[in-house]
């Protein structure tokens, strides 16, 4: 297949990537909300946002410690442990209890125990990549029922500042993308480019884009399988490389948008008009990151892609015939 075609090919299973975390987010938010996953008292309360938002810069500041001082495996077994307890999450709600010991569906719990154990062992590109799906799609689902649309608003917006000042400011997202990519964990999405692609004997990129290597949302980059090659340009690559959190923290707008839509709204194949424009705008925001990327250098996911997310989130509220007041959740606080 022509080199083209494989990245197009690539970028559309990126696509396919984001699309399951989304879907899966709006098919476990009424699971979840039944099982009673709801983290928080007051979904619409906005300091729920900042205070998620804290605890994502002393976990940005712990692992490039952990990294600094040669800990690294350490941050390894912990995301391991949470990709498996996210997954119990899913599987708790979707598999059937069909054998329960002491309220304890041990079917769930043993395919959770199962991806973990995948990814310790072989964290090839696959299962990276499907442990990463279902780790999105609970994450997103579940910050999507405790998010109201106010929180998920206030998280998207500060989070899409941070993610550019962090990778075009300070850069060091880009030293974390490097340091997590080393560690083999579901916090990057791995695309190959070719069949005999094999993430587990592949050189790690260069994140800062200064080899042609590119990344997205200071995740996302290209492997060269260890070739020097200065003339390489950013198609001549066999992977591409995306954070999870590009695909996840858009989606808990989508999620939330849904879940606590006016019941009075219009549905378009069962979802609440406005998480279908934001899901719209969303691969909208998807499709200019890829552009740029793919132009060879590291670029930001976060402000493209939660910002098509809420534009179309609010185009969609707006056409819905809900206020701008009521689709940005401040109408309490105008009162």
């Amino acid at each position: 297949m022509d080199r083209r075609w494989r990245v197009v090919a690539g970028c559309g299973l990126i696509g396919l990537i984001f699309l399951f975390v989304q879907l899966g987010a709006l098919a476990l938010v009424e699971p979840f909300k039944s099982a009673g996953y709801q983290a928080v008292e007051d979904p619409s309360d906005p300091t729920n946002s900042i205070l998620y938002i804290g605890a994502i810069l002393v976990a940005t500041a712990v692992m490039l410690l952990a990294f600094r001082y040669e800990a690294d495996q350490l941050i390894r077994a912990l995301i391991v442990f949470s990709g498996a307890w996210l997954s119990l999450y899913v599987f708790r709600v979707l598999v059937p209890p069909l054998l329960v010991v002491e309220d304890v569906n041990v079917l769930a719990v043993g395919l959770a125990v199962l991806l973990g154990l995948g990814l310790l062992v072989h964290p090839e590109w696959y299962v990276i990549d499907a442990a990463g799906a279902v780790m999105g799609a609970a994450g997103a689902g579940l910050f999507g029922i405790s998010f109201g649309v106010l929180p998920a608003l206030v998280l998207l917006s500060v989070l899409a500042v941070y993610d550019a000042i962090s990778v075009y400011g300070t850069e060091h997202m880009l030293t974390l993308a490097s340091g997590v990519m080393d560690l083999k964990v579901p916090v990057v999405l791995v695309i190959p480019l070719s069949l005999s692609y094999s993430f587990l004997d592949a050189t790690t990129p260069d994140p800062t884009g200064d080899d042609d290597d590119a990344a997205a949302g200071g995740d996302a980059g290209d492997e060269s399988d260890g070739a020097a090659d200065e003339d390489a340009g950013p198609l001549d690559r066999d992977a591409l490389f995306i954070g999870l959190g590009d695909a996840v923290i858009p989606t808990v707008l989508v999620a939330s948008a849904a879940f606590f839509a006016p019941a009075t709204v219009d549905m378009v194949l069962g979802i609440p008009l406005p998480a279908v424009t934001a899901m719209v705008g969303t691969f909208v925001g998807l499709v200019i990151l890829l552009w740029m990327v793919l132009k060879g250098r590291a670029h930001a996911g976060l402000p493209l892609l939660n910002g098509g997310t809420i534009a179309g989130y609010i185009l969609g509220s707006l056409a819905a015939g809900i206020t701008l007041v009521e689709a940005l959740g401040i109408a309490p606080y105008l009162a």
